[in-house]
């Protein structure tokens, strides 16, 4: 996974007209990034490499299918107004680039992050990198230097230098290890992110193996990280270098935030801290990728030595820890998670390395019950309830049905979300409407003969749960491009003379994609939600009818409550 961009996040440009804006987004279109809309006041109606040009940022969210990212390419003395216009957009993470923001501007900006629960990277960076994900800002230079020297990998940087930051991405990534996320945070003394709150993204990131922390002097950003170590907030291993090991009280080093003052922020105070807590304390900056090499070795006792001899190498995994009288699930303890999210969230947390919002957690559990059962025609529930009239056990009989769960019996969702991230690609590819991007798809799958899949329903025209699923999306603020993908699709598929309404396959699949789970695990949410169904057909099967009958897959009548 990523930290902070990835291919499914929306990305905004402010002053993408001007010379950075418009070299930046050239950077990040070529790279991957999903650059739907730029600002730029009075050039609303124009378009910048294919991206459309809106004159507010409110006029780029309400046309464009929302924004989650933007990136801030304007002078200095214009950064907070168009901060605070993002921001009041409901914009949720700000990547300021510019240097020089007068320091009054970036606390006022900061409070107006906190209350509408936004992020800010910078002022003063190079942004954010994420290899074969995304980039925003201008991190890489250009994305043919990025896809020479950046790989993707277990090793994630936090930075104060934007030069350091790709420097350090270079050589660790030369030395043969790849990278996950690259931050800067920026250069300046006050700074909306800090190194501590990279790294708590970096620890609830399953990708994540290893941090890099490069530290400056001046600030408390390094010791607020070994606090973080110290609490056990972050328990991954860090690997650190902090510049300025020369400079004197009262001289700038490298950058505005890097600065001794009254004995504060110096270079032995901050590598004191780091040594007490644990890090790794690099005093030589070609010592990183050794370092880095070696962190991602398993520790291995002298008795877990011996057991290795037998049974073969350590293996690792990033999903549950446990230690005594302790459970940690993606780094959360289960007490505190019991009686604090639904279970919808704890499925997202095991299955993607995230915890959920709330919004998100209902409409998860939506949709565990939307599928917990459809009647005992279904392949699945015919092949429990047979299994159970054999007198097989409850795991063997819910095995079976479970077994039954496959293309053409509950895997139209990962096809369909395979589907549905198709035409968004060709959308951004082709820069053309989302209208016209399911147009042509529709036009497609017809010439090709092939199923659309997410629509149509053997036995509904209407389905019921479609249409709740994505009204409690609309509810939650969780519907987005998916979404309005699918439905632009089922409009298409209507004007070609077909009536096949979306049925709840296809609403699953688009709800899934805009809360950033890839299909791969589209079809394991049906099989999570129909475990409960199929349990209660295996009891009923044992407790109420006969062993061996023959089961007809259409013949019976309910009796049980009206």
């Amino acid at each position: 996974m990523a930290i902070l961009i990835d291919h499914t996040k929306r990305v905004l440009v402010q002053g993408i007209t001007g010379r950075e804006g418009l070299a930046r987004t050239r950077l990040m279109l070529d790279y991957g990034t999903q650059v739907v809309a730029g600002v730029t006041p009075s050039k609303g109606g124009q378009t910048a490499l294919g991206v459309p040009v809106y004159n507010t940022v409110g006029d780029a969210c309400q046309n464009s299918g929302g924004i989650d990212i933007s990136v801030l390419f304007v002078p200095a003395p214009l950064v907070k107004s168009a901060a605070l216009e993002a921001l009041e957009a409901g914009v949720k993470l700000l990547v300021i680039v510019p240097d020089r923001v007068p320091l009054y501007d970036v606390l006022e900006i900061a409070a107006a992050a906190k209350a509408n629960e936004a992020q800010i990277i910078g002022p003063n960076t190079l942004g954010v990198l994420s290899p074969e994900a995304g980039v925003l800002g201008m991190m890489g230079g250009s994305a043919e230097a990025i896809q020479k020297w950046a790989k993707a990998g277990p090793v994630g940087i936090t930075s104060r230098s934007g030069g350091i930051t790709t420097s350090m991405g270079y050589y660790i990534t030369r030395s043969g290890i790849g990278l996950s996320s690259l931050v800067h945070v920026g250069g300046d003394s006050v700074v909306g992110m800090t190194h501590a709150d990279i790294l708590r993204l970096f620890q609830a990131d399953a990708q994540t193996e290893v941090v890099v922390m490069f530290g400056e002097i001046g600030t408390s950003q390094e010791e607020d990280a070994a606090e973080l170590i110290a609490s056990g907030e972050f328990r991954k291993p860090l690997v650190a270098y902090v510049g300025g090991r020369a400079a004197k009280e009262g001289t700038r080093f490298s950058h505005a935030g890097a600065i001794i003052e009254g004995g504060f922020g110096t270079y032995e105070g901050k590598i004191e801290r780091l040594h007490e807590v644990g890090a790794v304390v690099a005093e030589s900056f070609t010592d990183i990728p050794r370092l880095v090499a070696e962190a991602l070795k398993p520790k291995l006792t002298r008795s877990t030595a011996k057991a290795e001899e037998k049974e073969g190498d350590v293996w690792h995994t990033a999903i549950t820890e446990i230690q005594p009288n302790a459970i940690r699930l993606r780094g959360y303890t289960l007490d505190s998670l019991m009686g604090s999210v639904t279970f919808g969230q704890a499925i997202y947390l095991a299955l993607v390395g995230e915890l959920p919002t709330p919004q998100m957690g209902r409409l998860i559990d939506a949709i565990l019950v939307a599928s917990i059962d459809h009647g005992a025609t279904p392949p699945s529930t015919l092949a429990a309830r047979t299994a159970a009239s054999t007198g097989a056990p409850f795991n063997a009989a819910v095995a079976a049905g479970l077994l039954s769960i496959n293309q053409h019996h509950g895997g139209a969702i990962e096809d369909c979300m395979h589907m549905i991230q198709s035409a968004m690609q060709s959308r951004v590819a082709q820069a053309i409407s989302i209208e016209e991007a399911a147009a042509a798809l529709v036009r497609s799958y017809k010439e090709n003969k092939k199923r659309l899949p997410g629509f149509g329903h053997r036995i509904h025209t209407d389905d019921p749960r479609t249409k709740r699923l994505l009204t409690i999306a609309q509810e939650e603020g969780v519907a987005g491009e998916a979404v309005a993908m699918v439905q632009a699709l089922a409009l298409a598929v209507m004007q070609s003379g077909k009536a096949l309404p979306i049925n709840v396959d296809g609403a699953i699949a688009a709800l899934l994609l805009d809360m950033n789970i890839v299909p791969e695990l589209g079809n394991t949410f049906f099989m999570i939600a129909r475990l409960p169904g199929l349990i209660a057909h295996v009891y009923e099967e044992k407790t109420r009818e006969r062993p061996m009958r023959v089961i007809h897959p259409t013949n019976h009548q309910y009796d049980g409550k009206k």
